[in-house]
């Protein structure tokens, strides 16, 4: 069965895979080097990363068809480090960089992916297709008409080439959109950028390069802080990444798996020259939409993306950004969940909330994990006050025993603590009291004090104190948090077990 799902993942779509990988591969360029410009470094930097990190992430990334290289969030955390340091203290952060993602690989951290709720991801993909379509517009400001004429060219192409009889299905639209708008481009004189007006390509394939900084403790005291946030911002982007094209394609992905290819992907792109790199769901989606599906899809991509660079610079460096910035637009208009807006009138308000939330720091501050980090901690507190409005106690009185019985059902935790405690009458004068504990649930030390004042508060009353039903699971919390500060309390409450 392994052997089966394995090739599928490269055998399975042949055609598709190989035709998406040259669609994602031109697609890569220019973004490899904006990204690199945006750290300060030569493009060759960003262009050896994208080529590693996608070629290793295919080999034993866990999420088939997903695409990694060098992204804009990871090359903003290289800045000051570059500037103060140099390239080869960058090389070394990218090394533990990926040290540190594959150790999280091994600590199953990729299973943490589910404490992120369906609204953050929501949030996230249409903080993302916003970014995406930001970035664009410094391509689209103050230009000629040109410009906008061949970027509409292009998105024409993009949408209506797919309804072409016998070879719209053939050939991937944003393929299609790429030769069409380089064929004008070259013979006819347009005021347009290229890719070779990005900056220069590199014209030899990468070496092995062991950065050049002393193994000491004082490197490592440079390079840790940086290398903890690019490895954070990496996993947390490329698991996000991989949960959506999960959604995008249907089937399942190994995250902690996938947390240990893109430290390995790291650690290969710093021994070749290149700068730390996480999953893009921009290109991510592009492969998708132009019928990338298994591993090939993202070998390919790589491998075309260096045979290109070094071997087809000549005619690589004529292909207008138009073209570029036409199928980005596609992929932002693809990638937000249009959806989600209709959702606002359905969903409830904190679901809403939660999903703003995550857009607007997202999209504000450009920092996708504090963006996350904020949806999380609403999806905790939501829910914790959702919860604690289900824990209730109800009370029946037994004359014929003076007995009464408070029947507890529910969660216990520190949000429902004190509102379990409100719901006794320790006024009430009366000589026996059961506690029933059989319907309700206690998680932590919050409940357990709370319980523990309740059964105190009752004695000083005069009351007899009986707890049942207790389940072993609130009976090991119990013992676990009480008991060594009020052995013979816990003792009684506990009714002897």
């Amino acid at each position: 069965m392994l052997l089966l799902s394995k090739k599928q993942d490269w055998l399975g779509n042949i055609r598709g895979d190989l035709l998406a990988g040259i669609v994602v591969a031109l697609a890569l360029i220019p973004e490899a080097i904006a990204f690199s410009i945006i750290a300060e470094v030569d493009p060759k930097v960003g262009l050896y990363a994208s080529f590693c990190i996608a070629v290793i992430t295919a080999l034993i990334g866990g999420r088939p068809g997903m695409i990694s290289g060098a992204t804009g969030a990871m090359a903003l955390l290289m800045v000051l480090l570059v500037k103060e340091h140099g390239l080869q203290y960058l090389l070394a952060a990218t090394l533990l960089t990926g040290v540190l993602q594959m150790i999280a690989g091994y600590l199953k951290l990729g299973s943490l992916m589910s404490f992120i709720s369906r609204s953050v991801v929501t949030g996230f993909v249409n903080a993302l297709a916003i970014l995406i379509f930001m970035a664009q517009l410094p391509e689209l400001t103050n230009v000629s008409l040109d410009v906008y004429m061949m970027t509409a060219a292009g998105l024409v192409v993009i949408y209506l080439f797919p309804y072409i009889p016998f070879i719209g299905k053939a050939i991937p639209s944003p393929l299609a959109c790429i030769v069409v708008l380089s064929i004008l481009s070259i013979y006819l004189p347009l005021d347009i950028r290229t890719v070779a007006d990005m900056g220069k390509l590199p014209d030899t394939l990468p070496i092995f390069l062991w950065p050049d900084v002393p193994l000491d403790l004082e490197t490592l005291l440079i390079i840790l802080p940086y290398s903890l946030a690019l490895a954070v911002v990496g996993l947390l982007e490329s698991l996000m990444t991989a949960t959506i094209v999960d959604d995008l394609t249907d089937t399942g992905s190994d995250k902690n798996r996938e947390c240990k290819g893109q430290g390995l992907a790291n650690i290969g792109a710093g021994l070749l020259g290149g700068m730390a790199g996480c999953a893009m769901i921009g290109q991510s989606v592009i492969n998708i939409k132009s019928g990338g599906r298994g591993r090939l899809s993202t070998l390919a991509a790589g491998v075309f993306l260096l045979i290109m660079v070094v071997f087809l610079d000549q005619w690589l460096g004529q292909i207008p950004m138009p073209a570029l910035v036409a199928i980005m637009i596609m992929v932002a208009i693809g990638t937000f969940s249009w959806h989600s807006i209709i959702d606002l009138k359905h969903h409830p308000l904190s679901s809403n909330t939660i999903m703003l939330s995550t857009v607007i720091v997202v999209v504000w501050t450009h920092n996708l994990a504090l963006g996350v980090l904020v949806g999380v901690l609403l999806s905790a507190l939501f829910f914790a006050n959702k919860i604690s409005h289900f824990m209730y106690v109800e009370s029946n009185f037994d004359e014929s025993t003076d007995t009464r019985t408070y029947n507890v059902i529910g969660q216990v935790f520190f949000n429902s603590a004190e509102k379990f405690t409100a719901a006794f009458d320790f006024k009430e004068a009366i000589g026996n009291v059961v506690i029933d504990l059989q319907r309700a649930h206690f998680w932590d030390i919050s409940s357990v004090t709370a319980l523990d004042k309740v059964v105190i508060k009752f004695r000083r009353e005069g009351a007899e104190v009986e707890i049942i039903g207790l389940n072993a699971a609130s009976a090991t919390i119990i013992d676990r948090f009480a008991v060594h500060d009020k052995p013979e309390e816990i003792e009684k409450i506990m009714g002897g077990h």
